[in-house]
């Protein structure tokens, strides 16, 4: 199994330094204020294309572009490929399901050759982590309440569809897999299951990025999982990064990464909304104040990277990068060497 030097390179800088990944594709791309024929493009779709993001990477690429350029010019050090919804499952949506692979292909290669400009021209490196959503389907749950035994897919049918966007997000040249916004534990096992299955075909390793949403103030996940339970059920993966985004703003925030951050024996990635929505959906957070709660964060050695979800933008990363700059980056724990056990609370053998 060939090692990943991306891996490699990233746990080097972020021993220097706190590191920043990107913030939201959707705020950004609202602010194009872009028509359905602009979403369609030259395509023959049947269905209405209005909100299908991923979509742009192959009819108004330059936005894609634009939009990752202006976070790299920000200070990321990292991006993301706009491919959240990038499977079939979500593309079936909008009747575009045979077009996954040419969009996570597209997508890949827009944010590799904007990586690839960014680390040319200042000589500090850049990264790209290729972008796998929860889909619209949950593994755990019945969306049928008068039969808890329903599930509208299997393990297997989600497995497949995640490789199918891991085996093209990996093509187009990304250097992590960023399974984020899990909402469901087993939806993400079979996000990782893929991952791995992808890398022992290729013979590489491919490093995972892993990110856990809160969806309540009792601080689990849709699936009841709380976040140690969720790490004692994915660290056998053994990921680059472990984390967690969207969600609320930072304060709600604050107590899941503190309780994470002292467990978890690798990378502690964060990347939150920008507050809370106001009443019209838009999000009225400034940057300055999302800059200070990871100032803080810094300033308590919770974290290795930060970056934002929901609501913000290049100038909320802009006032992070200044916000952590200096900090000294979180201490990865050493691993503990005893039975670590999930069911939806941890339990821990210490014999």
């Amino acid at each position: 199994m060939i090692k990943s030097e991306a891996a490699a390179r990233l746990r080097a800088e972020t021993a220097k330094r706190i590191l920043l990944t990107d913030g939201a594709f959707g705020t950004m791309i609202q602010s194009y204020r872009l028509t359905e024929a602009d979403y369609r493009g030259a395509l023959d779709l049947g269905h209405d294309q209005k909100g299908n993001n991923d979509l742009l990477a192959l009819t108004q690429p330059h936005v894609v572009a634009k939009i990752t350029e202006a976070y790299l010019d920000a200070g990321s050090d990292i991006v993301s490929t706009n491919t959240f919804n990038a499977n079939a499952v979500s593309q079936a949506d909008y009747g575009a399901e045979h077009l996954v692979r040419d969009i996570n292909l597209a997508s890949a290669r827009i944010a590799r050759d904007a990586a690839r400009a960014a680390e040319a021209a200042d000589g500090r490196p850049r990264f790209v982590a290729g972008a796998i959503g929860p889909t619209n389907k949950t593994l755990s749950l019945s969306p049928d309440v008068n039969d808890p035994g329903y599930r509208a897919i299997s393990f297997d049918e989600l497995k497949a569809v995640y490789r199918e966007q891991t085996d093209a997000l990996l093509d187009g040249g990304v250097d992590f897999i960023l399974i984020e916004t899990i909402f469901d534990t087993l939806n993400a096992k079979a996000g990782i299951m893929a991952a791995i299955e992808a890398g022992e075909a290729r013979g590489a390793e491919v490093p995972l990025m892993i990110s856990f949403t809160i969806t309540d103030m009792s601080g689990r996940n849709l699936s009841g999982h709380s976040i140690e339970s969720f790490w004692a059920s994915v660290r056998h993966a053994r990921p680059l990064t472990i984390g967690l985004n969207c969600s609320f703003g930072a304060p709600q925030l604050r107590p899941s990464v503190a309780s994470l951050s002292p467990i978890a024996d690798t990378l502690l990635m964060v990347y939150p909304n920008a507050g809370l929505p106001n009443d019209l959906g838009a999000y009225d957070e400034s940057p300055d104040t999302t800059a200070g709660f990871m100032r803080g964060w810094a300033d308590e050695g919770l974290v290795n990277i930060v970056g934002g979800c929901c609501g913000t933008t290049p100038d909320h990363i802009r006032a992070m990068a200044q916000a952590v700059a200096g900090k000294t980056p979180r201490a990865i724990p050493p691993a503990r060497r005893q039975t670590f056990l999930a069911g939806l609370d941890p339990m821990r053998i210490a014999a």
